[in-house]
């Protein structure tokens, strides 16, 4: 009979196989299982965490910060990692601003984690970097420090973080930068510190952005305009201020009374009918394929005027007006006259040119390219609708561009926010250069066409928009306004396009009012605001002008050269274009009429200035002595000279004897 095994046998047996198995099982787990087993030490051993990028600033073009990154902190206490908590309590209620005892009892309750009345920045919370059991988390959040000045322009960053509206969506690519990473060591308590053989990717900087906006023109543009849109009782209302040189945009502002606009601004986003603002535009037209010239003259009917089984009318009843008379009065009946002059094709091509239809390419999202249909679909009566500034549409940016044309010697230049892009560095990586289009008329047509302007304001439906100190030309306008498909009664656009100074212009200002309360013409509503907000750009020193080309004296006309003129006389301002006799307008009648004689109206107490723009609205010529006041006119007020006689206005100082 066998033995049987001893028990010593059977338990160094069952050994032997368990440390086979084990051997086996730790064979298994690192030669089969290691990589996975590696895998899951290192993620419980090492935290990868995300080290943002600065994202770039948004400059205005004077350095003045829109939009900017800021880095703050939020704080943590682990209340079983604190040696000291009645120091770490007093240090961290003197750096948060939070009550001690709401502290202590935070941290009896568990850990705490502190961000208000945050966000704290280095120098609050720098106090607290040595504490055990207190930890900072930094981070970089998007701050405004003016966040009321232009939000829908400068945009907004959504919840990841990124451009979400604006500026900072159409350039988030640029300002967002490229996040870094670094790993960090956790130990057994769960404290975590940087690991010294694994080094971190550095996060890139976004690059900064230099606007061309003058945020203290974007203020006093949205200021004067919020001011209108209030005072008129309107829907709403924008305002565009463009450097004409450079196609430099230095202000956009859009209020509207029922609520928000988009993103971009209604300046770029909502087209209308321009009315009367753009009879210019055919003027251009006209010039520009020699079917006109200034002094050309056209029967404006008295103000009311049958075409095709349509009546247009005339706020004033004139009769011979010449072209630069049809600007200047704002004429619908002389427009349409004279722009009946005008193929299709070339009404067409002159509005193409002047860049209706399509979008300007200025860099915010939402912009709306207009309506310009081609001739085809044209109907009998749209050349002259066209003419007055109906049946096509512009935005505020698309009409201020085209009315640069007139101060760039005919040139249509693309129009931009941006200025710069720097580096982190500060490095120039793009700058903006003029960018023309096209050539749209000669220098010398744009250069009679902006006097056509200046007459309208100095004489004509702009004259509240004049300024006492330098020249302004400009346009007045007033449409009736298209809804649900139909014109209405009782809605009008209001707008007045103006170039400020009137010879070699720094800005044009486009201001539209939308459906003003009481008086909707656009001379009363929109001309105003452009007064105001130029008189506040002249007096304030760091607004975006030139003053040293404003300092020389300006003539009534462009000339080459100074006009010798007697001690006692002054310059004044005359009607243009002159008007000439004989047939075709001389003081606007109508042919074979006899020349009706008109009593000189009294001026005396005004300016001299004011009483020749009175004088010449009489259908006088004007001819000054002295300045100041106007003491006495020859012949005096209620007497009857023929039309286009001179009145002498003596000035109260310098007088001749």
């Amino acid at each position: 009979m066998p033995r049987l095994p001893s028990r010593i046998t059977v338990i160094a047996v069952g050994f032997g196989v368990a440390a086979l198995a084990i051997l086996a099982r730790a064979a298994h787990v690192q030669l089969l299982q290691g990589g996975q087993w590696r895998q899951r030490a290192a993620a419980q051993q090492t935290v990868r965490v995300a080290l943002p990028a600065r994202r770039g600033t948004l400059y205005d073009r004077n350095g003045v910060a829109l939009a900017l990154s800021r880095e703050t902190f939020g704080v943590g206490v682990a209340p079983r990692e604190v040696e000291d908590v009645a120091r770490t309590v007093s240090l961290l209620a003197r750096a948060v601003g939070r009550p001690r005892a709401a502290l202590a009892a935070g941290l009896r309750a568990g850990r705490v984690w502190i961000e208000w009345p945050g966000p704290y920045t280095w120098s609050t919370v720098a106090p607290l970097k040595h504490l055990r059991g207190v930890y900072l988390r930094r981070r970089l959040e998007r701050f405004y420090p003016r966040p009321d000045l232009a939000p829908r322009i400068v945009g907004r960053l959504d919840a990841r973080g990124r451009g979400g509206s604006g500026l900072e969506r159409a350039f988030d690519s640029i300002l967002a930068g490229r996040s870094g990473t670094a790993v960090m060591l956790r130990d057994s308590r769960g404290q975590t510190y940087p690991s010294p053989s694994r080094p971190a990717a550095e996060p890139v900087d976004g690059a900064d952005v230099v606007l061309s906006l003058d945020a203290e023109l974007q203020e006093i543009a949205e200021g004067a305009l919020g001011a209108a849109v209030a005072g008129t009782r309107a829907a709403g209302g924008d305002v565009v201020i463009l450097q004409p040189a450079t196609g430099e945009v230095l202000a956009l502002a859009g209020v509207r009374r029922a609520g928000p606009v988009g993103a971009g601004g209604s300046v770029v986003g909502d087209p209308f009918e321009p009315g009367s603002t753009a009879k210019v535009f055919t003027a251009a037209a006209l010039l520009r394929v020699a079917k006109a010239s200034p002094h050309d003259t056209v029967y404006a009917e008295r103000g009311r005027y049958t075409l095709g089984g349509r009546v247009i009318e005339d706020v004033h009843g004139s009769g011979y007006l010449s072209l630069g008379d049809v600007i200047r009065l704002s004429s619908n009946i002389g427009i349409a006259k004279l722009g009946a002059r005008l193929t299709p094709a070339e009404q067409y091509a002159a509005l193409r040119d002047f860049g209706f239809g399509t979008p300007t390419g200025v860099d915010l999202a939402g912009e709306a390219s207009g309506r310009l249909r081609a001739p085809r679909g044209w109907t009998r009566e749209s050349p002259a609708s066209l003419a007055m500034g109906y049946e096509f549409s512009v935005t505020p940016l698309q009409l201020a561009a085209a009315y640069a044309v007139f101060a760039t010697g005919g040139l249509l230049l693309e129009p931009t926010l941006v200025r710069e892009v720097r580096g982190g560095d500060g490095s120039v990586r793009w700058r903006h250069r003029v960018r023309p289009v096209r050539r749209v008329v000669t220098s010398s047509v744009a250069s009679q066409l902006a006097h056509m302007l200046r007459g309208a304001v100095e004489e004509g439906t702009g004259r509240l928009a004049a300024l006492g100190t330098y020249p302004l030309a400009g346009k007045t306008g007033t449409a009736r306004r298209n809804i649900g498909g139909r014109y209405v009664a009782g809605h009008y656009t209001a707008s007045f396009v103006g170039l400020f100074p009137a010879v070699d212009p720094q800005l044009v200002v486009v201001v539209k009012i939308d459906d003003p309360a009481g008086d909707y013409f656009g001379g009363a509503t929109a001309a105003p605001v452009t007064r105001t907000i130029l008189e506040a750009a002249l007096a304030t020193p760091t607004v975006t002008l030139d003053r040293s080309r404003l300092t020389r004296r300006w003539l009534p006309e462009e000339t080459s050269a100074p006009q010798p003129q007697r001690r006692s006389e002054v310059p004044v301002v005359v009607a243009w274009p002159p008007r000439t006799g004989g047939s075709g307008g001389a003081g606007g009648l109508d042919p074979g009429e006899p020349a009706a004689p008109r009593p000189v109206p009294p001026v005396t107490g005004l300016d001299v200035r004011e009483a020749a723009r009175a004088l010449h609205r009489s259908g006088f010529r004007v001819k000054v002595e002295g300045w100041g006041s106007a003491a006495a006119t020859a012949p005096a007020a209620g007497a009857a000279p023929p039309p286009g006689s001179t009145v002498i206005v003596y000035g109260e100082l310098g007088r001749a004897g």
